[in-house]
């Protein structure tokens, strides 16, 4: 097929390129010229795994092109809407973007086009486009408009969407659904090599759901906010552990072993961050109310996980006493591991609160600093973690990289101007930690069962 996606952030980039991996043409599209000219270059404006390499692929092979808004558009029947919906100050998702899109769309468009939102929105999102399209039609072209949610995770991206656990489509027509049906057959049909990990089963049973656009808009609000609920629900019982001595690693494991709840999001910290989850619970609670229904509980999550940067700064000022003046050194920028992205994270809020506390911060994170140095430019970054622990009165483990588990403690702790690592994401191994010679507070209690007393009268933990 002939694909048009507009909008090259995150989800349209990774929306464009692996359709292309499957065998389809796709045109891309991108407002800012600054990251067209990138990706016509060759260059990748965002961190992903695997995805450098299909882009590069894909345009080798002539089935991705990069362009302008107009070109997308008088290129292809099926386009997918890929552009930003941000949050507004009262939680409604800015649709701005959307809308303008639509009216170009009306103006140029002509014979049929099905127009794809894959953007997150608001639910009767679909039904106000095709409304919109319509009335603003020029050249007396047809619209349908289909939901086709995202469900890519950061750091996992190209892997969600060649090996998805489900597609969902949201669509009115019978047009629209047999041409969605025919772009996912590669998908849902055939078995991939994944391009992350080879090690990917054959035989990979995907869920294709076809539903009305109402359901589908709704499915992608609605499992982002139960994500975050498990999210914030972890973390109330790690403070429970907390105040009564339990281990949250083990409470944890034991509520994961049900199979009516699962292991997934029941790892305890500073709280969830990221451009989704925060975005995604605001507004369903914003949606909810304009349809008369209270969604208080979700007022709740969203309460719970501000409240853990407060907390963790507790931690903080508890073991370093007097901050004014103490070097702290950072582990991890990123709102979570193997992404650049910043948006939301929970260290940068952590990172604002210690220089208003007049603390000096070094900090390293593998991918993210130089989107982190946008935000806070007054910091200093450093090449390595081990510089960023070089004189500091602690350590704080911010984002769970992979890296952080496979450093040389002891070489940090000689370093440092006092061994105390402070982890705000449970990332390392505590009988590890320790035998190097450090202090530790983590999160939710005592985390190893079975250490020796000595052990554990040398090992701190927050109250």
């Amino acid at each position: 097929m002939k694909i048009s996606v507009i909008g090259a952030g995150y989800v349209g980039l990774t929306t464009a390129a692996c359709l292309a991996q499957i065998g389809h043409k796709v045109f891309c599209s991108e407002s800012d010229a600054e990251k067209l000219r990138k990706l016509q270059n060759g260059g990748i404006p965002i961190f992903e795994p695997g995805l450098d390499a299909i882009v590069a692929d894909a345009m080798r092979d002539g089935r991705l092109v990069f362009g302008s808004t107009d070109e997308a558009i008088d290129s292809a029947q099926v386009i997918f809407i890929c552009v930003g919906t941000p949050p507004l100050p009262n939680g409604d998702a800015d649709l701005s973007a959307i809308e303008s899109l639509a009216r170009t769309i009306a103006q140029r468009s002509t014979g049929y086009k099905l127009i794809v939102e894959k953007s997150t929105v608001p639910v009767q999102t679909a039904s106000q486009l095709l409304r919109h399209l319509t009335n603003r039609s020029k050249l007396g072209a047809r619209f349908d408009v289909a939901s086709n949610p995202e469900f890519l995770r950061e750091g996992s991206a190209v892997y969600d969407f060649l090996h998805p656990e489900r597609i969902v489509i949201g669509v009115e027509s019978q047009q629209g659904e047999s041409i969605l049906r025919e772009l996912y057959a590669p998908i849902v049909g055939q078995t991939f090599n994944c391009p992350l990990h080879a090690s990917c089963p054959d035989g990979h049973t995907v869920t294709l759901l076809v539903t009305d656009a109402n359901s589908s808009e709704l499915i992608k609000h609605a499992s982002n906010s139960f994500l975050a609920m498990k999210v914030s629900f972890i973390n109330m019982i790690s403070d429970l552990c907390e105040a009564a001595g339990a281990d949250i690693s083990a409470v944890a494991k034991g509520i994961g072993l049900d199979s009516r709840i699962g292991s997934a999001f029941l790892n305890p910290g500073i709280g969830f961050g990221g451009f989704c989850f925060p975005k995604d619970v605001q507004a369903i609670v914003r949606i909810a109310e304009k349809f008369g229904c209270n969604f208080d509980l979700l007022k709740e999550v969203e309460k719970i996980n501000q409240e853990r940067i407060a907390q963790f700064l507790g931690k903080i000022k508890k073991e370093l006493w007097v901050m004014r003046g103490k070097k702290i050194g950072v582990w991890g920028l990123a709102f979570k591991p193997n992404t650049d992205d910043v948006r939301f994270a929970p260290a940068l809020s952590i990172i604002r609160e210690l220089l208003l506390e007049g603390v000096q911060v070094q900090a390293y994170d593998p991918q993210a600093a130089e989107r982190a140095a946008q935000e806070l430019p007054e910091i200093l970054y450093c090449d390595d973690p081990y510089l960023a622990a070089e004189g500091a009165d602690a350590v704080l483990v911010l984002t769970e990289w992979p890296e952080f588990q496979h450093l040389d403690l002891g070489r940090v702790a000689r370093t440092m101007e006092r061994p105390l690592i402070i982890d705000g994401r449970n990332a390392l191994a505590l009988n590890d930690v320790v035998a190097h010679g450090f202090e530790y507070v983590g999160i939710g209690g005592v985390r190893s069962s079975g250490l020796s007393k000595t052990i554990q009268q040398k090992a701190v933990f927050a109250d």
